[in-house]
């Protein structure tokens, strides 16, 4: 096992550093508070943390639009603490991954305030800017996942800019050599601060149709959405100009190169195109571009053993020499235990099996804090709503701070440990039930389950690093082999919540694992699974 690079097979937690936890009593999640959890986030036997944006930001975004690469918001501590924070974990033997928004930035950015001026500054050609139709209108009809045009009006040139996101996160234009350069140095500075790795932003979008050719309709039945509202008009269009463009692999290889001068440090890119599991293929290639990609094919309402089996299997047939990673939920879509629930609400026996289904196939996984809680989706009144995107397209997509509320530490503390203040998202009181004091006392619970599986995992080389090859079952039940050196596990879940039955007969002789998590019994020719139940035997 020592022979695979770290990153391979790892578990990866992901920290939304605003709702993890306050330390200075401003009701906003900080560095410290990311530091004073360490140990708990080293018992959960994750070998990995990836921290969402905590740079300089005006925050309309939420740190996705960042001002100053280099810095640390004020709201989230210094760079001092930032230093801490990697020392901390890496005595606990955790990597650390740091989000990087390359693509576009803030508005407020000094790049973007000195190309904003005129045409011929220095920077003039560091964002992407078009001249408008003689009839006054956008250069294009490209759409903003966000809303509306992804072009705005800047009087200062008399030109329109492209922002794939929010109006104040403008596009940097890689076509320019000088802007490629730019960002891969920000990047080495935190490397040379001693980060483990990056998880990239929208890494598929930062180059453009240089042509700024239409992007052709897409007909209704066939538009879904990927990380965004299903009834949002960004679903109506191919958009085969305004990203995962061809030039984009060759600054996959530059960032690879710079990561390989930096011994064990990883990249993750976030893909969401047209076809994202194409798009992780290809970027994944070679060994010369990403360690690994992971997008949103997981992260939809459907939840099917056959759509998760076709999913993964037309992955494993387009990555035939990367590594993927996969993720149930994260900051950006509802959680898991309600989106994947038939009541929508939480039910502690699905959520641990699905934690257990997540780290059984093959890849990396990204956790997102409160998953190992088996945290629901709160309901965020919409006069609380702090989200852009759910502001805009209420109510039909509520947006995403239902995902984003605190976590619950403690059940009878005020605000349930978060913060000594109210907090930038109320609390869930559903969650304060489910808090992590209270599980640490249930042997269990679903935190104490998962923890117990992770740290058993380790232990498993098929399941860190083995092929995969399903069955053919029929719903509700998932299963499939893990093979790696000679040696072979079985895996079979059952996502419903009634007892199911799997007539399938094992070669002796035939080994169970000692797995809490087991809830299956073999009698010879068949497995019967309990509701939601899993059954995991080394065969």
């Amino acid at each position: 096992m020592a022979q695979n690079p770290w990153w391979q097979g790892a578990v990866i937690y992901q920290i939304y550093p605003r709702s993890f936890q306050d330390t200075n009593g401003d009701g906003i999640g900080d560095i410290k508070g990311i530091i004073n959890k360490l140990d708990y986030i080293k018992s959960l036997g994750v070998d990995a943390i990836w921290v969402s944006p905590f740079f300089k930001s005006p925050m309309k975004d939420f740190g996705y639009d960042i001002s100053d690469y280099r810095d640390i918001d004020p709201m989230f501590g210094s760079l001092d603490d930032f230093d801490t924070l990697i020392a901390q974990a890496h005595q606990r033997d955790i990597k650390l991954i740091i989000d990087q928004v390359l693509s576009h930035t803030s508005n407020e950015h000094d790049w973007f305030v000195q190309s904003r001026t005129d045409k011929n500054n220095d920077k003039a050609d560091w964002y992407v800017w078009a001249d408008a139709k003689p009839d006054g209108s956008a250069p294009n009809n490209w759409l903003s996942i966000f809303g509306g045009s992804a072009w705005q009006w800047e009087p200062r040139r008399c030109q329109y800019y492209l922002h794939n996101f929010l109006t104040e996160q403008p596009d940097l234009n890689f076509h320019n050599p000088e802007v490629r350069q730019a960002v891969l140095d920000n990047v080495e500075f935190w490397l040379n601060r001693g980060v483990d790795g990056f998880r990239l932003d929208a890494i598929n979008f930062c180059y453009h149709d240089a042509q700024l050719r239409d992007n052709p309709a897409k007909p209704k039945e066939l538009r879904q959405g990927r990380g965004f509202s299903e009834d949002n008009p960004y679903a109506f269009q191919y958009h085969h100009y305004n990203n995962t463009q061809p030039e984009n692999l060759a600054f996959m290889q530059e960032i690879r190169q710079l990561l390989d001068r930096y011994p064990g440090a990883v990249s993750l890119g976030e893909i969401s195109s047209e076809d994202s599991l194409k798009t992780m293929a290809e970027y994944t290639a070679d060994g010369n571009k990403l360690h690994m990609g992971y997008s949103f094919e997981l992260l939809t309402n459907d939840y099917s053993a056959a759509y998760i089996r076709e999913t993964v299997t037309k992955l494993e047939q387009e990555m035939t020499q990367g590594w993927p990673c996969w993720a149930f939920s994260n900051h950006d879509v509802e959680r898991v235990a309600s989106r994947w629930s038939a009541s929508n609400h939480p039910i502690p026996e699905q959520a641990t099996m699905l934690s257990a289904l997540l780290a059984s196939l093959r890849g990396s996984i990204c956790v997102y804090q409160g998953e190992e809680l088996g945290l629901g989706e709160a309901d965020v009144a919409f006069s609380d709503l702090q989200d852009p995107y759910g502001i805009t397209f209420w109510p039909t997509f509520k947006g995403r701070d239902g995902c984003r509320t605190p976590m619950p530490w403690q059940s009878q503390a005020a605000f349930s440990g978060f913060s000594t203040h109210t907090p930038w998202l109320p609390l869930c009181q559903e969650h304060t039930a489910c808090s992590v004091e209270q599980q640490l006392t249930e042997p269990n619970s679903t935190l104490q389950l998962f923890s117990h599986f992770m740290a058993w995992r380790k232990t498993m080389p098929t399941l860190m690093f083995g092929d995969i090859e399903f069955i053919d079952t029929q719903e509700p039940i998932l299963a499939f082999y893990r093979s790696y050196q000679g040696a072979r596990t079985l895996c079979v879940f059952n996502l419903d919540a009634t007892e199911q039955t799997l007539e399938l007969m094992l070669p002796a002789p035939q080994q169970q694992t000692d797995l809490r998590h087991n809830t299956g019994l073999y009698d010879g020719d068949s497995i019967t699974l309990s509701g939601y139940g899993c059954f995991i035997a080394n065969v």
